[in-house]
């Protein structure tokens, strides 16, 4: 079984995040919510109320084979303001484990360098938060061990495309019929 890590901040999208957990958590993975706040219960940008499984002091992120963000402003920079996230995905990506941002979150991975020399999306304006990266216009980009994706809209295809990268093209396929 696969594990999957899903940080979670305050002014998370809520698509973004639990289109991601539903269909992956379909697929057979060990979904694991995380919330960087000082509390469990985290508030997407529309108001919902969510209590996140747990707190980064309480996972061992190096037992994970991938690590997700989700986008929302202000969840990408309240995510980008906690170390764990960076540290986590500093770290996966260096060990060649799967990293994935939808919306404005891969600015996180491009402020961190992990997108330099990849080709990747972002949310249509937010290009220059990607440096060193080849930006493309899909809508759901995948180089190496980084899969990035645009927007709220694009989430299923964002997260069968996860799904697809942990379990095997068929898998997934077997997920969106």
């Amino acid at each position: 079984m696969k594990r999957v890590l899903v940080f979670l901040a305050d002014g998370f999208e809520e698509c973004e995040a639990l289109l991601v957990v539903d269909i992956l958590r379909r697929a057979g993975a060990e979904v694991t919510t995380a919330s960087v706040m000082e509390h469990r219960c985290v508030v997407s940008t529309h108001g919902v109320k969510l209590y996140a499984d747990v707190m980064p002091a309480d996972v061992d992120t190096a037992s994970y084979d991938a690590v997700v963000l989700p986008g929302g402003i202000p969840g990408t920079p309240n995510l980008a303001a906690a170390p764990v996230v960076a540290e986590t995905c500093a770290a996966f990506a260096g060990e060649g484990k799967l990293v994935a941002a939808i919306c404005a979150a891969p600015s996180i991975l491009g402020s961190l360098g992990i997108l330099k020399g990849k080709k990747a999306t972002v949310y249509q304006g937010l290009e220059q938060t990607l440096p060193g990266a080849q930006p493309t216009a899909g809508e759901v980009v995948v180089d190496g061990n980084v899969i990035t994706s645009r927007s709220m809209g694009t989430a299923i295809p964002f997260a069968l495309t996860i799904a697809a990268r942990l379990y095997g093209e068929q898998a997934a396929q077997k997920l969106a019929s």
